[in-house]
C-alpha cells in the first residue's frame, strides 16, 4: 500500500477516549478521521481499512452500556460494519466499543455486565495473549499490562461452557492475569471467527508512550504496550 492506510473512528455522545485513540492510530502510521455517528455514512467506509469504536460512556450508558450506540449504528448504517468486515476490513472495539460490537453480534455471543464487585474498577492489570493469529496482537509479548476503567466489563455467556469453548477455539484473544471483574475464564478480549475483529476491555490507547506507565523507570520496551497493538494492525493492513 503506497499511501498511509485509513482508519475511521466513530464518535458518540459520551465517548471520551477518541482523541487518545486517534493519536495512537496516527502515531503508528494511520490516516485517521473521527466522525460523529450523526454524520457518518456508508460511503465513509469505502476507502477505510480499519474501523474503530473507542472507549467512554456512549449516551451516558443510561439504559445499558452501549445499547443506544448499538441502536444508532443499526439505524444509520444497517449492517455496514458486518459487510465491511466480510469484504476484508478490520474492526477494533475498546471498552465501550467492545460492548457495542458485542451488542451488534459481530463478536461471539455473550454480554458485558456489571463487575462482580458492583464497583467501577480503574487500575493497571496483567494480561495474557492467548492466540497467535490475531492481526491486532502479533507484535505483543505473551504477557503484558494495560489499564482498565469500567463498571460493566464482566464477560458472561449464556452457558459458562461457551466461554470455555471460546478459549479452546481461539476466540478468547486476551485474558486477565488475575480475576479483576468476574469474567468467565477471565476473558479480557474476544476476536471473531474471521480474525478481523477484536474487542477488548483494557485501554491500549492509554499506554502508547513509556512515560505513561506508573513506574517512571519502566524500560521493558521502546514504546508502551498499547503502541504494539495498534502497530500490529497497521502492519497487517499494509502487508
Amino acid at each position: 500500500m503506497a499511501t498511509r492506510p485509513n482508519a475511521l473512528l466513530l464518535k458518540f455522545p459520551g465517548t471520551n477516549a477518541d482523541e487518545e485513540t486517534a493519536r495512537a492510530l496516527r502515531e503508528v502510521g494511520f490516516e485517521t478521521r473521527t466522525v460523529p455517528i450523526t454524520r457518518v455514512t456508508v460511503e465513509d467506509f469505502a476507502d477505510t481499512q480499519l474501523g474503530v469504536l473507542s472507549g467512554g460512556f456512549s449516551y451516558g450508558d443510561y439504559v445499558m452500556a452501549a445499547r443506544f450506540a448499538q441502536l444508532e449504528i443499526e439505524r444509520r448504517l444497517g449492517d455496514t460494519l458486518t459487510t465491511f468486515r466480510d469484504k476484508g476490513g478490520h474492526l477494533l472495539g475498546i471498552c465501550n466499543g467492545f460492548q457495542t460490537l458485542m451488542r451488534l453480534g459481530i463478536l461471539p455471543p455473550g454480554s458485558l455486565v456489571d463487575n462482580v464487585s458492583e464497583r467501577f474498577v480503574c487500575k493497571w492489570v496483567p494480561l495474557e495473549k492467548k492466540v497467535s493469529d490475531s492481526p491486532f496482537l502479533h507484535t505483543l509479548p505473551e504477557g503484558f499490562e494495560l489499564p482498565i476503567a469500567h463498571g460493566e466489563g464482566r464477560l458472561v455467556t449464556k452457558d459458562p461452557a461457551d466461554a470455555e469453548t471460546y478459549m479452546k477455539d481461539g476466540l478468547a484473544a486476551l485474558t486477565y492475569g488475575e480475576d479483576v471483574n468476574g469474567s468467565y475464564q477471565q476473558i479480557a478480549g474476544l476476536q471473531d471467527t474471521q480474525r478481523r475483529v477484536l474487542g477488548l476491555m483494557p485501554h491500549p490507547e492509554r499506554f502508547i508512550y513509556r512515560e505513561q506507565h506508573y513506574d517512571r523507570d519502566w524500560q521493558q520496551a521502546e514504546h508502551g504496550w498499547g503502541y504494539y497493538l495498534f502497530k500490529s494492525i497497521y502492519q497487517t493492513v499494509t502487508a
